[in-house]
């Protein structure tokens, strides 16, 4: 006999429909399993073989073939081993419920018959929701994040046994529910470090904010101890809120990579911080099936790359083409998939090996050679690709000691906010939401300079031998200053302070 469950699997960060076909024929007992799986599949074999036994049903002794459909792509993962048993047994009229094509069924089992959580369950429901089918069954420990995606039934199982009587309606289970606005609030007490934390540093504080408010990426220069890390460290609480289709995306990526553990969704923006010694691999993504890397695990938010000459120059190099086209496409034999990279970058350095060239406390005992090669570490090109670069000075006694606290990150993010709300507003209809994503034809639409603030660029792009791309970023800049100010116009002032940014490039 035929019977087919539905189940699915994961494409990059989306979930897609896998239909397990499963016949059972008279012949010498054999299993076959087609459709492109991978060892984890196929070792499910063993698993639903034990589960099945366990749990008082009889394994049929006969031919078995199982089909994941489609078969042309990979599937790989032990999500299906659940969709598999419940297959087997209807198969060997064991089981029968109304509509199977209504359900779709996700879990890993053990030999027991436990159904155990599995990875990507967002991103199958939000697929199986687009398909039309409204009942899903889930792993018990995965129900916070199914039940994240509204108008469907999702339906938490303990084990395989559970699985059966409710499908035979002999155990009722109510439809788990989650309360999303309470998942999406957010306590901006749980940030470690305010920005009233940080004394003195205006400057760069002003750097940041700009940088919040235009998604604009930032190079911090600067002794050690004078407060880089800490200012990176303290950006996320002046950003902006997620909304609940960031909230959604960015939890589709840490729910595929295993790292989402027991919370329902993102509610915060996520903030990467990855060792110098990361490989370009791990960087932007990659493997024999493609997973995605620290740039995109930093999307809608932040990565932040501490002394930035120390990480091998080929996982820098490999951040241009994300930091301008937000995404990263990653091609290998078995798949090519394209992974969302839409993060700010915010990086920090020495600025010579010892670190004491610009503390005039302490002497740099660096020859201009190992300052040159230092410093070369960081190419042109990626550097270009930076909007604001600012010098961190050490901070004396008397700051520590004496200088009030500084403005706190809640009274900064109010200023943020208004800035994309000014943004959000103004790209409404486009395909773009900050001041960052604007493309060359854009800007002259909503970067159009006036006759003194044209003759300021002339002179500006002559003088700091700009590149394309530098000038672009310029006007970038400028737009978001602007929209601090609540000008819908870009001033002199407010251009005079972006150049003033992009010139501290070493």
């Amino acid at each position: 006999m035929l019977s087919q469950i539905k189940s699915s699997g994961l494409q990059g960060v989306n979930g897609v429909i896998v239909t397990v076909e499963i016949d059972i024929s008279r012949g010498l007992p054999s299993y076959s399993l087609v459709g492109l799986p991978d060892t984890g599949i196929k070792e499910s074999k063993d698993r639903v073989f034990s589960a099945v036994k366990n749990n008082g049903f009889k394994y049929p002794m006969e031919r078995i073939t199982i089909n994941l459909a489609p078969a042309d792509l990979k599937k790989e993962g032990p999500a299906f081993d659940l969709a598999i048993a419940l297959g087997i047994l209807s198969a060997s009229e064991q089981l029968t419920w109304d509509h199977p094509e209504n359900y779709l069924i996700i879990g890993e089992l053990s030999l027991s018959g436990e159904i155990r959580s599995v990875n990507g369950v967002l991103p199958m429901v939000l697929a199986a929701k687009e398909a039309g089918i409204s009942n899903i069954l889930v792993p018990y420990d995965n129900r916070h994040e199914a039940a994240v995606v509204q108008n469907v039934n999702v339906y938490p199982l303990k084990d395989c046994h559970e699985a059966v009587s409710f499908l035979k309606n002999e155990l009722i289970i109510d439809p788990f529910k989650v309360d999303l606005t309470t998942l999406l609030s957010v306590d901006n007490s749980c940030h470690s470090i305010d920005f009233s934390d940080i004394r003195g540093q205006d400057l760069a504080k002003r750097g940041l904010e700009i940088a919040a408010a235009g998604a604009h990426n930032v190079l911090m220069s600067g002794p050690p101890g004078s407060g880089k890390t800490m200012l990176a460290k303290g950006f996320p609480s002046i950003l902006p809120d997620l909304t609940l289709d960031e909230a959604l995306e960015i939890t589709k990526i840490h729910s595929i990579s295993g790292l989402l553990k027991n919370n329902a969704i993102m509610s915060q923006r996520p903030f990467r911080s990855p060792h110098h010694t990361i490989s370009k691999v791990s960087l932007v993504g990659g493997g024999r099936i493609p997973r995605p890397g620290e740039v995109s695990l930093a999307h809608l938010g932040v990565l932040f790359l501490d002394e930035l000459p120390e990480f091998q120059k080929s996982a820098l190099e490999v951040l241009r083409q994300p930091i301008e086209d937000q995404e990263v496409t990653i091609s290998r034999v078995n798949a090519s998939l394209t992974f969302p990279a839409s993060f700010t970058l915010i990086t920090s350095m020495n600025p010579c090996p010892c670190g004491y060239l610009t503390d005039p406390a302490h002497e740099c005992i660096c020859t201009p050679q190992q300052i040159k090669n230092y410093q070369g570490k960081i190419s042109g090109p990626l550097m270009d690709r930076l909007d604001i670069f600012v010098e961190i000075p050490s901070t004396s006694y008397d700051e520590l000691q004496t200088k009030p606290k500084g403005e706190t990150s809640h009274t900064i993010k109010k200023r943020v906010d208004a800035a994309r709300e000014r943004q959000n507003h103004r790209y409404q209809d486009l395909d773009i939401f900050y001041n960052a994503q604007l493309t060359p034809k854009l800007l002259e639409t909503f970067c159009h300079l006036g006759p003194a603030e044209e003759s300021l660029m002339e002179k500006v792009y002559t003088k700091m031998k700009l590149s394309a791309r530098g000038y672009h970023r310029i006007l970038k800049l400028a737009r978001t200053i602007a929209d601090l100010d609540g000008s819908e116009t870009i001033q002199i002032s407010h251009l005079s302070e972006a150049i003033q940014y992009r010139g501290m490039t070493r």
